[in-house]
Parts: structure tokens; C-alpha cells; sequence
């Protein structure tokens, strides 16, 4: 990227911890937001000490001001690195992963929250591990990793061991091309239960939209290694951008099931200004 990106996002719910941040809490604690009043027997701060509502009160006892507290949370990036994420041009689908990844740690930081990826192929992949912390520059890291990362392995059966290192509150983005059976996901959205999960469906041009000439085109599938040779016409790109919507739309459809909204990246770079809308629209 030629300039850090940035992107604003928020949750719909509270959320646990006592780690101070800028996201609506449950814990009770030092903040601005009035959660109740309770006895000063039961919470000794004189400091939080109400004397309007204490003189209103049936109660015959000195009452406190009692505000929720705001928390920080972890956000964490389990990133696909198998084979047909190399596919794209000029720059691969992994570089667009790597951007993403990138803009995502920087706005963590400045959030105040943590910033954490994982990344799996036909296993998971700890070579590529970044555990979650507050640092600025741990994004920028672990983007190069995968901009320099040669993919060859076909597979996500490792997405089920990165989803289970991170079953915990917090918001997880899914970064992938899904070009796997959807069920596969299953067991590892059970395991996300807990979070707010954001699939990050990354696809080339060159997937989405056929050639606009007819040729005789020779395809190849990165994963498998298997080749066919096509007669392109107007009746096969006609049902080549037929399967990209129905393929849209199972996509859609098997997270809308969970109350999950994908977000689709396609024109060949990340925009950190639709991410944000994303987040408005979604909460």
C-alpha cells in the first residue's frame, strides 16, 4: 500500500474485560456511563457519592454513583494461505490479504486494541503466527509475511485449528477466497460462537468476469493441478458469470444463516473506507 490505511469499526453488543478500551462494557468500573446506584456500604467510594439521589431515596443510607466501564478487545485476522490464494493479477489475492491485514493492525492500534493473526492451509500454519498484542508496527510484520509467502499447498483443513485457538469474545475476520465447500466452515464458525465473526471474501477479476474475446482458453486449478481446455463463447461466459452470483449468493446466504455479512473485496485492492461502511450498515 502507498499509505497506511485506516478503517473505523464497533461492535453491536458489550463486551467483557476489564482491559480499559473504547467499546461499550459489561464491567462496572471507572467510566461515564451510569449504570446505577448502589449503597455506600456495599461500594465504599465516597468519591462516586450522590447526595441529590441519597436525600430522594426511601432508603435510609448514603448511595453511589455505580458507571460502566469501557474495555478493549482482541481482533484477530485467520488469514487462508492455500494454494489458489496466489491466483491474481498484477498483484495475487494474498497481496490483497496482506493489505487488509495490515490496515486491520493499524486501526487496532489506534482503537487501543489488540491485533492478532493466524493463518492456515491444509494445517495450521505457525510459521506465519502473530499473537495478539498493542503494537503499532506488528501488522506491517506479519503483512510482509504473507507478501513474500510462496503458496503450494491445497486445502483449509487447518481452518479448524486457528478457529479453535481464538473461541473466545472479540471480533475475528475470516479472510479467504471460500473457494471450498461452505460446510467445511461449520465446526469452525461453532467454535467462533462467541465473537463477532467478519468473512473477508477476497476474488480476482479474472474469476468474476471471463474474457471478453472467444478463444480456445487452456485453465488450470491452482489446488488440484488438474487442467481443461474451454471454447469460450457468448453461451459459456453467459454461465460462467451465472455461477459467480449463485456462487455469491450461497456464500451470503450460508453466513446470513448465523446472522453473518460477508464483505467482498474484487476491484483488486482493499478499501478501508467501505470497511467502515460495512460496520456502520451492520450495527
Amino acid at each position: 500500500m502507498s499509505a497506511q490505511q485506516e478503517f473505523h469499526y464497533r461492535l453491536s453488543r458489550r463486551v467483557g474485560g476489564h482491559r480499559p478500551g473504547a467499546h461499550a462494557g459489561t464491567s462496572l468500573g471507572t467510566g461515564l456511563e451510569f449504570a446505577a446506584h448502589v449503597s455506600l456500604f456495599d461500594r465504599p467510594d465516597p468519591r462516586r457519592l450522590d447526595v441529590r439521589a441519597s436525600l430522594r431515596s426511601n432508603r435510609d443510607e448514603w448511595l453511589v454513583r455505580v458507571s460502566r466501564q469501557r474495555a478493549g478487545i482482541a481482533l484477530h485476522a485467520l488469514v487462508d494461505v492455500s494454494a489458489s490464494m496466489s491466483f491474481g493479477a498484477p498483484r495475487s489475492k494474498l497481496h490483497i490479504a496482506a493489505d487488509f491485514v495490515e490496515a486491520l493492525g493499524f486501526s487496532a492500534f489506534r482503537m487501543g486494541d489488540l491485533f492478532g493473526m493466524l493463518a492456515f492451509d491444509s494445517e495450521e500454519r505457525t510459521d506465519l503466527y502473530a499473537p495478539a498484542r498493542l503494537s503499532r508496527g506488528a501488522s506491517s510484520v506479519a503483512a510482509e509475511k504473507l507478501r513474500t509467502l510462496e503458496t503450494t499447498r491445497a486445502g483449509v483443513a487447518g481452518l479448524e485449528q486457528v478457529a479453535a485457538r481464538v473461541a473466545r469474545q472479540g471480533l475475528v475476520f475470516l479472510v479467504s477466497d471460500f473457494h471450498f465447500p461452505l460446510p467445511q466452515l461449520t465446526l469452525a464458525l461453532d467454535f467462533l460462537a462467541h465473537a463477532d465473526v467478519v468473512p473477508i471474501v477476497i476474488w480476482d477479476a479474472a474469476e468474476t468476469e471471463p474474457p471478453t474475446r472467444n478463444a480456445i482458453a487452456p485453465l488450470e486449478d491452482v489446488e488440484s493441478g488438474s487442467r481443461r481446455t474451454l471454447w469460450l463463447r457468448p453461451s459459456l461466459r453467459a454461465r460462467w458469470r451465472s455461477a459467480v452470483e449463485m456462487r455469491r449468493a450461497e456464500i451470503e446466504g450460508y453466513f446470513g444463516a448465523r446472522s453473518i455479512r460477508p464483505f467482498f473485496v474484487e476491484d483488486g485492492r482493499f478499501d478501508a473506507d467501505a470497511m467502515s461502511r460495512y460496520f456502520f450498515e451492520v450495527v
